[in-house]
């Protein structure tokens, strides 16, 4: 009778053959040996066990039968360490049902055959799954290029020999070796950490490999890690900040650090003495670029700091800004609006230490303002005057300029030069009156005929009639007065005795051409007419010859 069992898969703490259970398999052992026959000691009779050499679970039960084909074979029993009890029994075979089997151990079955005894072996091999796979922890940040090293603790996990540790970079094997007999199993893998590893998981599997018993690969994972790796480079960032700045005025700080990995993941400060900067982070493949707006309180020399930390790791620059105060220039007029013939004052000043220019001409000292006096006449409407400051910082001269321009109120006054006072046109024909008129506030300026009080346009294209001949009076007027310019139109009308004689002329030519025409059309065609000549005989009748005389031929 063939014995059967059921595998199922158990995990339990490895055990072995208890200490006593050893003693007693020796114990029988050496019984069997004493009680054999004399002459049948060493003589080998076949006994069967099955399962032979079978593989299972830890904690599971097995069916092991002992049988012989002897026909009078005597009782057959089975000697273990494992608890063990019959299940059946009969002529040549007997049945066993072990349970609790948690270690590796040897079954014996023994039997006398016709007085011999019979011996059987077989090893149960006892197999369980890793009670805790683990992959240890990963470094924070790890470093591009350094050595990563992995390690990955087994507890658990039989048989010993056939058991494998493999490490894995997400399905990429990175290494694998057995788990040998330390409890718990370490196996580590040491590779250089690379930038494609940023973000990727790491695991380690073990692989019970019991193919070769019949059954099949069994694995099992830990959980996976996901590791950062990180290249900081030894420049420090650079630092964009003005040398000087004036206080209570902002201005810009740029914070660049190249070759960062990842650079997005970068943790950026900017500080301005003890004033944190709110500072905007860009990052654009390995280039990290923070920007922040900063202005000093005081004058004083301000340091900004610039801190970029990764992985752990942390560059710096610092700088030194130096923040002025600049006050001024302020220019002023005592009379924005001056009449003309008063008195016009400017006055340029600024704080200490700035020395002004007023109109090129310098104050008498640094922090002293620069002042300038004038009668104000029509020449000066709209005149700019300048004023420009400096301050020395550090040995750098700062310039401020300001400008600020003078309105005088004068009359008006029509310009002489470019208005003609005498006018001779012709009637019919286009022309612009070019008279123009000065003033502040700006005058009106119009010119009417005296008589008739007729207006012609003034700057503008206008067809001259010959009723527009007489004297015109051209008058600016403003709130500050009225100035009058006379002017005299005359205007010439066509002359028409000329204008006949020209017709004349004109007429004449043109039948003298006429005439010229057809003479020579006429000419022309009488030398072009077609002459014949008419021939009466063919013979000529002999006659004496007169010298003197000429033969006449006919024409027609």
């Amino acid at each position: 009778m063939k014995a059967t069992s059921s595998y199922r898969l158990a995990t339990t703490m490895p055990s072995g053959p208890l200490p006593g259970a050893c003693w007693t398999l020796f114990i029988s052992l050496l019984l069997v040996c004493c009680l054999l026959p004399p002459g049948t000691q060493g003589q080998e009779l076949q006994l069967r066990v099955e399962p032979q050499n079978p593989v299972v679970p830890a904690g599971e039960s097995l069916l092991v039968n002992c049988s012989t084909d002897c026909p009078s074979a005597g009782l057959i029993f089975l000697e273990t360490s494992l608890l063990k009890e019959s299940v059946g029994r009969g002529l040549g075979w007997a049945a066993f049902q072990l349970s609790n089997v948690t270690g590796d151990t040897q079954l014996l079955c023994s039997g006398f055959c016709n007085g011999s005894q019979m011996i059987g072996f077989s090893n149960i091999t006892v197999y369980r799954f890793p009670e805790r796979v683990e992959l240890a922890p990963l470094p924070h940040w790890q470093p591009v290029g350094e050595n990563l090293t992995l390690r990955c603790m087994v507890s658990g996990g039989a048989p010993r020999d056939h058991l494998t540790v493999v490490l894995l970079r997400g399905e990429q094997e990175l290494g694998r070796q057995p788990a040998g007999d330390g409890e718990p199993a370490e196996v580590t893998v040491t590779v250089p950490a690379s930038r494609d590893y940023h973000g990727a998981n790491f695991s380690c599997r073990t692989e019970l490999d019991l193919r070769s018993q019949g059954l099949g690969l069994f694995q099992n994972s830990s959980a996976p890690r996901k590791l950062r790796t990180f290249a900081m480079p030894m420049t420090p960032p650079r630092l964009v900040v003005p040398r000087f700045s004036e206080v209570e005025t902002s201005w810009p700080v740029d914070c660049i650090l190249d070759g960062l990995f990842p650079a997005s993941e970068a943790q950026v400060q900017l500080a301005l003495g003890d004033q944190m900067l709110n500072a905007t982070v860009v990052s654009h493949g390995d280039t990290l670029t923070a920007t922040a707006t900063a202005k000093a309180e005081q004058e004083s020399t301000q340091e900004i700091v610039c801190n970029v930390t990764l992985g752990g790791e942390s560059r710096e620059t610092r700088e030194n800004v130096k923040a002025y105060s600049f006050q001024g220039p302020n220019l002023t007029l005592r009379e924005p609006n001056a009449t003309e013939g008063t008195t016009v004052t400017v006055t340029c000043a600024a704080g200490p230490r700035v020395r002004v220019t007023l109109d090129g001409v310098p104050a008498a000292a640094p922090g002293q303002p620069a002042h300038l006096q004038l009668n104000a006449t029509a020449k000066d409407d709209r005149r700019t005057f300048f004023c420009n400051a400096t301050l020395e910082v550090h040995g750098v001269i700062l310039h401020r300029n300001r400008s600020v321009q003078l309105r005088v109120l004068y009359g008006p006054k029509i310009d002489r030069a470019k208005c003609p006072q005498r006018l001779t046109w012709k009637d019919r024909t286009m022309h612009i009156l070019q008279c123009q008129a000065r003033g502040n506030p700006n005058p009106k300026l119009q010119c009417l005929q005296e008589a008739s009080k007729f207006k012609v346009p003034v700057g503008i294209p206008f067809l001259v009639r010959l009723n527009y001949s007489g004297t015109y009076n051209c008058q600016a007027t403003s709130s500050r007065g009225t100035d009058v310019l006379t002017v005299m139109m005359d205007v010439q009308g066509r002359n028409p005795i000329a204008i006949t004689i020209v017709l004349g002329v004109l007429t004449i030519l043109g039948l003298v051409i006429l005439v010229a025409a057809s003479v020579y059309v006429f000419g022309v065609k009488k030398r072009r007419d077609i002459y014949h000549v008419r021939q009466s005989s063919t013979r000529l009748p002999l006659a004496p010859q007169q010298p003197d005389e000429a033969v006449a031929v006919e024409l027609s």
